[in-house]
């Protein structure tokens, strides 16, 4: 969106760093003050929206008609030309207006499929079917395969991948599509990430899987009620909407998120997964809305007068963030799913984007993943690098999982004298 000069605070918000014990009486409390604070700009709740509603259904208009021509919406870049530094602007521009990007060849096939292969003798050696419990999470559980999301963290598989030179090139090219120093502060290192570990995937040939419904996962009631990202979202909520810019890490960095289905105690800029199986667009694949501007659409859309004064359009705490056609069907309109990837692709979004999975009957071929993010060095993550240094050393869990812990008592996981110097600093070691 065109800055605009920022206008003055004329309201302090009420805020919650933990959620309150009553949500229903803090969520009017604090509607009711945004509210006021966007009318002492002298614009009303609706005007502000209006604004953005505008910005989006430009955007959704341009994804529906380059759908209509055949072309693909997400955007793909080779790694060699991120490796060599000949990524044109054009390309940028288009990975900075839809927020999602395909990396093809971001890593050899071979040693893709290898690394899949490996996680499969890493979980069958220490019986992992023998003693899977059902899934920790009430949320991936409702994919409806046995299993589809594997709770493990710590093989040699996904750690090689985590600390490879060829995953810090592509997460330093992605963090620098955001601005990283304003105000006079550095929010954040974008050529240090913070290793951040997360699950595998595998789906087989010939499952059935429920898919995921629309969502976000940035944070829920926190979003409008904690300190920081109030002030965030300080253009949203001051009547200078057009100021808001999704690329601006400014106090994101250094605040605290509620407890919820989905939480990241970490600040990614990006959310990513790494291919290692090949996948066709039509199988059960991942969906975003390639509009990073749509952030603005969510935080404001509760503040309209047809919501009731203790809804924020279904979020809630200890819940996923639901993005559904009763609140956002314009949004929900520019779902694009990505194209054919292969293996050793990696897949990545804005980590405020709207995402989904599709649902699949009788899947053909393999849909298996490492979930790999950029998640640069900051004040926030290296709070959570410490428990994650914890849960590496003894084979648990980390601490924004369900607490499993498979593989504590595995003999063959990734151990410390494995690390490389990436590795070590994204463990906060060095």
């Amino acid at each position: 969106m065109t800055a605009t000069p920022a206008r003055p605070t004329v309201t302090t918000l009420p805020h919650w760093e933990t959620a309150p014990d009553d949500l229903p009486r803090a969520v009017r409390e604090v509607k009711q003050a945004i509210r006021a604070r966007i009318e002492a700009s002298g614009r009303t709740v609706e005007e502000v929206f209006s604004v953005v509603e505008q910005k989006v259904a430009e955007r959704v208009s341009e994804i529906r008609a380059a759908k209509e021509r055949g072309e693909d919406v997400w955007p793909v870049i080779d790694y060699a030309d991120i490796a060599d530094g000949t990524v044109t602007p054009e390309q940028v521009a288009t990975l900075q207006r839809r927020g999602c990007l395909v990396v093809r060849g971001h890593f050899p096939r071979e040693q893709a499929l290898g690394w899949d292969a490996g996680i499969v003798d890493y979980v069958e050696a220490n019986g992992f079917f023998d003693s899977y419990r059902g899934p920790g999470d009430d949320f991936f559980g409702s994919v409806g395969s046995k299993p589809e999301i594997y709770p493990i963290y710590w093989s040699p598989a996904q750690m090689e991948a985590r600390q490879s030179e060829r995953m810090a090139t592509v997460q330093s090219f992605l963090n620098h599509q955001w601005k990283h120093e304003s105000e006079g502060t550095t929010w954040f290192d974008p050529e240090r990430d913070s290793l951040y570990p997360d699950r595998i995937r595998r789906r087989p040939p010939g499952a059935d899987s429920n898919g995921l419904g629309a969502h976000c996962d940035p944070g829920t009631l926190d979003l409008w009620m904690t300190q920081g990202y109030q002030q965030a979202f300080r253009h949203l909520f001051d009547g200078s909407v057009e100021a808001y810019d999704p690329w601006d890490a400014a106090h994101r960095t250094a605040g605290s998120q509620y407890p919820g289905t989905t939480m990241c105690s970490a600040f990614r800029t990006f959310q990513g997964w790494t291919a290692l199986s090949d996948m066709a667009h039509d199988q059960g694949v991942l969906h975003t809305v390639p509009i990073p501007e749509a952030m603005a659409y969510l935080m404001l859309r509760p503040l309209l007068d047809d919501v009731a004064d203790d809804d924020m359009c279904g979020v809630t705490t200890n819940q996923v963030f639901p993005a559904s056609e009763k609140w956002h069907p314009l949004l929900l309109e520019a779902l694009s799913g990505i194209p054919d990837v292969s293996a050793g692709d990696s897949v990545w979004w804005h980590c405020d984007m709207i995402h989904s999975v599709a649902p699949v009957q009788d899947q053909q071929g393999w849909g298996n993943v490492m979930y790999i993010p950029a998640a640069p060095w900051c004040e926030r993550n290296e709070r959570y690098a410490a428990e994650v240094r914890e849960a590496f050393l003894s084979g648990s869990s980390p601490s924004d999982f369900p607490e499993e812990h498979y593989e504590r008592s595995w003999p063959d996981r990734f151990t410390a004298d494995q690390l490389n110097d990436t590795g070590r600093r994204g463990l906060g070691l060095d």
